[in-house]
Parts: C-alpha cells; sequence; structure tokens
C-alpha cells in the first residue's frame, strides 16, 4: 500500500484533532485587510477567535484570495521529501474559489502523482470526504480507485452543507445587502438559511425570525433532502454560536441516526464571507 497524503485547503474548517488523526496537510488561503496586511488563514483556535472579534469590529472588511500554484507546488514538494508517494487534494467548491485550479496547475509541475478532487462543498461539509477516504483506504481501496468513490458520492450527495448568517450588520459592510435590507433585517432579528447545491453553488433558501425559527427552518431544510431516520454523521460548525449548533444537534437526533457528531469552528476566509453569528452543519448521509 503506497503511503497517501491528503491535503485539505483551509476552507474546510476541519476539526483540529482530524488533522493528525486522518494525516491531513492543511493549505491555507489568504485574508488581505484593506491597509495591505495578510495573515493566513490558520486553524489555531485563538487565532480564530482574536479574528472573530476583529472582523466584527472592523469598519472595513478583509478580502480573501487562494493558494497560489507556487505555494500548491512548494506544499506538494514538502510532502514528497516527508517520504510519501501519492497525494490526495479535496478542495472547496469551484463555484466559491479558484482554489482547484491553483490545485491542479501545481500538480502538472511535480513528480509526485497528485489527485486534485472537487468536493463542491465548503466549511464542515468539506472534511468528512477526507474522513471517508481514510476509511476506504484501509478498506484496501487504492488511491484512483478512493477518488472513484469520492466523486460518485459528492455526485449523489451523500454531504450536504446547511447553515445560516445572522449578522445583518456584517452583511452590509461587505456590501452583500443594502443598508435597508440591512435595518430591517437587524430590526427583525432576521437570519438568513443558506445550502451549497448540486453544482457548488452557495444558495439562500428562506428567511427565519429568530434564532430558535432559524434552527428549525435549518432542519426542515436538512429533512427536505434527508428522509427522517437516515443515518448520517454530523460535523457542526459555527462562528461564535456555539449553543446554536449544540441546540440543533438535540434537534437533529429528533429526526436522524446519528452515528457521530464534531464540533468545530469556522476559519478566518469562511467567516470573512459569512460574519461571526454563522451556525450549520454538515452531514453524511449513510446508507
Amino acid at each position: 500500500m503506497k503511503k497517501v497524503k491528503i491535503v485539505l485547503d483551509s476552507t474546510s474548517d476541519v476539526p483540529r484533532e482530524w488533522i493528525q488523526k486522518y494525516d491531513i496537510s492543511i493549505i491555507p488561503l489568504h485574508v488581505t485587510w484593506p491597509d495591505g496586511s495578510q495573515e493566513d488563514d490558520t486553524r489555531d483556535l485563538q487565532e480564530i477567535q482574536n479574528f472573530y472579534e476583529r472582523i466584527s469590529k472592523a469598519k472595513d472588511l478583509p478580502k480573501s484570495s487562494q493558494p497560489s500554484v507556487g505555494e500548491f507546488l512548494e506544499l506538494y514538494e514538502k510532502i514528497k521529501k516527508q517520504g510519501y508517494e501519492e497525494i490526495l487534494v479535496m478542495t472547496i467548491s469551484t463555484a466559491l474559489s479558484g482554489t482547484y485550479d491553483s490545485a491542479t496547475q501545481a500538480a502538472r509541475q511535480t513528480s509526485i502523482p497528485v489527485h486534485v478532487v472537487d468536493t463542491k462543498l465548503a466549511s464542515a461539509a468539506m472534511p468528512l470526504p477526507a474522513r471517508r477516504a481514510r476509511e476506504l483506504e484501509r478498506e484496501g481501496k487504492d488511491v484512483k480507485q478512493i477518488v472513484e468513490i469520492i466523486q460518485d458520492d459528492i455526485k449523489n450527495g451523500r454531504y450536504k452543507a446547511i447553515f445560516y448568517v445572522s449578522n445583518f450588520d456584517f452583511l452590509i459592510k461587505g456590501g452583500r445587502v443594502t443598508r435597508l435590507q440591512g435595518f430591517f433585517g437587524s430590526i427583525l432579528n432576521i437570519h438568513v438559511g443558506l445550502w451549497i447545491n448540486e453544482e457548488g453553488k452557495l444558495i439562500p433558501f428562506e428567511k427565519a425570525r429568530g434564532q430558535r425559527r432559524a434552527q428549525e427552518m435549518l432542519i426542515k431544510k436538512a429533512l427536505s433532502m434527508v428522509p427522517e431516520g437516515t443515518k448520517v454523521r454530523l460535523l457542526m460548525v459555527d462562528a461564535q454560536e456555539r449553543e446554536s449548533t449544540q441546540t440543533m444537534l438535540e434537534m437533529l437526533k429528533k429526526h436522524y441516526q446519528v452515528l457521530d457528531v464534531e464540533f468545530t469552528e469556522m476559519g478566518k476566509v469562511i467567516t470573512t464571507h459569512v460574519g461571526p453569528g454563522t451556525a450549520g452543519f454538515g452531514m453524511e448521509v449513510i446508507k
């Protein structure tokens, strides 16, 4: 069996303990502030929490950028020197970022075999196929077989990503809603439900007033896609909304057979686009 390294980009919001448990390398996207200062999107908890505070108070929001071809190439060469024989890269949806393109271009320039998969996902849904890849590897599958299975999984909707955004003031700063919409959204305590569709696009699907109704809105959306009673594995994710994700987990347990669950924090890049006050989950459907 060849020694294989899995690479996720930092928008995966992977639980920190999974990095070692499943032998994963993280390639960071970048956040650039209006003053020109740049920082990496890391999985360090203290850095993430500090970022939540800074971005909540920021007058002007930073912008995010994908890893360069050179950064991917440097990582591939480093992994090769560590004794790995193949690399499996899983990236954020091509509909949301150009990270897949950078990974693919770099793969053509290195001698180690690199397999790049567009997960058509983001945030807490992305680590789920990475874990699945390791489980398939333990069953004796080689990388090409794993890639085929994971791509079929993605095509057949095995992984779901559903969450809500609640910080309208933040969305106004980012220019994603008008000031008038933001005003009424803030006054009415409106939460917007979002999901990632089969094409890997981020789609708003409903609005709810108040946190409880927002939580119910996400459960209702999940039930519209995954039948009640189905066996699922969950990865709950939030940006300063842990109590809400804990509540949603208990709600999900009433409708699904939850085989396992983990909690994780939204990283800098995802938070840059949706803001603190976001909560949701990645779901893996077990058939």
